[in-house]
């Protein structure tokens, strides 16, 4: 069977002498040299700073939220993993949801303003499946209302934006490191903080609020990224170039494969193109399922992802309905997107795709 996402194993040899050298000096956990080394060498490789590796991407954003001391309400996205809607919740804050754009997929900065009140402390904007926001129009309406901005980067290690990495927008970002991501550290994530100050603050709080090994200086959490853990993302990073450049052939064969059969994401055309995951959009549920279970008898196995729409989950305290998004997330089916896709699964692809949209109806004239 052939996933959406398959895991990457770094070359073993590397990642067994980081295991030697964790053996070796005793230093499993509590922000070790590896943690140190691989910080360091994120932020010379994304051209970031202030990064600090966590437990999770989930983890990350609850981090960012503890650190900006949310209150009342966050305006976030529907169309999204559930994560970046329950951290706000998770940290005390209510969710309020703003529609998407139907052709970018990420959330509408018009819907935004619009969901803005006297209760309002911070936007919280995903770039889905890396496409990068409108940062400009959210930067603004920020600026305009005097809030913060906390970005779900979870896809988008590899974007940059205007020249830079993505990482550098909003007042934090927050990434995922998890096991099937283009880069990852088994588990883990990191947060990229604007503010110096909100930085070492965020340090504290990741380590249970310690302030030195007598004192508890503020309320925290357990955030710390572990030395096996970032032994993995120190030769995931060794790897990264030659793990684009695969992707890179994938998406490109899908892009030309499949542009006439489905709607494709609209891309930022300010931002570098994300190789994370590849969405493909239906004219209907209907359709989207038949080739889904079509695609499934061939041996792949597509997700309708990001499924539910958000704004239809039972815990959100303030739900309204989100029509943009729940058509969305009725129609919509991502595709696997890894070293693994070979040209016959490309082409599987396409000819079930074909195959479905030209079988003859069966509805019989009245």
């Amino acid at each position: 069977m052939t996933y959406v996402t398959k895991v990457y194993y770094p070359n073993k040899e590397k990642f067994k002498a980081y295991i030697d050298e964790i053996y070796d000096n005793g230093w499993l956990t509590n922000n070790g040299p590896l943690v140190q080394k691989l910080e360091k060498r994120l932020e010379e490789y994304l051209g970031v700073k202030n990064l600090l590796c966590v437990t999770s991407g989930t983890v990350a954003l609850e981090l960012a939220y503890r650190v900006l001391e949310t209150k009342g309400e966050v305006i976030t996205t529907p169309f999204s993993y559930v994560s970046t809607t329950s951290a706000i919740s998770e940290t005390g804050s209510i969710p309020v949801f703003a529609d998407i754009d139907p052709e970018t997929f990420n959330i509408d900065p018009e819907n935004i303003e619009a969901q803005i009140t006297d209760q309002t402390y911070a936007i919280a904007p995903c770039h889905v499946f890396g496409n990068a926001c409108d940062i400009d129009a959210i930067d603004a309406i920020a600026k305009r209302y005097n809030l913060s901005v906390v970005y779900d980067a979870s896809h988008a290690f590899d974007v940059t934006y205007k020249g830079q990495h993505i990482l550098n927008y909003g007042d934090i970002s927050a990434i995922s490191f998890h096991a099937t991501k283009i880069f990852h550290t088994i588990e883990g994530g990191a947060i990229i903080i604007k503010d110096d100050a909100l930085y070492e603050k965020a340090k504290v709080i990741r380590n249970h609020g310690s302030g030195g090994p007598d004192s508890v200086a503020m309320l925290g959490i357990n955030g710390k990224m572990n030395e096996i853990s970032a032994a993995m993302g120190l030769c995931m990073l060794d790897e990264e170039s030659s793990i684009q450049n695969d992707r890179a052939m994938s998406h490109e064969f899908y892009q030309e494969a499949l542009q006439d059969y489905v709607q494709l994401q609209k891309r930022n055309p300010e931002a570098s193109q994300s190789l994370t995951y590849f969405p493909i959009v239906f004219q209907s549920h209907e359709e989207m399922d038949q080739v889904r279970k079509a695609l499934y008898e061939k041996e792949i196995a597509a997700r309708q992802y990001f499924y539910p729409s958000l704004d239809t989950i039972p815990f959100v305290e303030k739900r309204m309905p989100m029509p943009r998004s729940q058509d969305l997330a009725n129609r919509i089916l991502v595709i696997p997107m890894h070293s693994g896709v070979e040209s016959l699964v490309v082409q599987t692809i396409q000819e079930t795709l074909d195959r479905v949209r030209n079988q003859p109806t069966t509805d019989q004239p009245s």
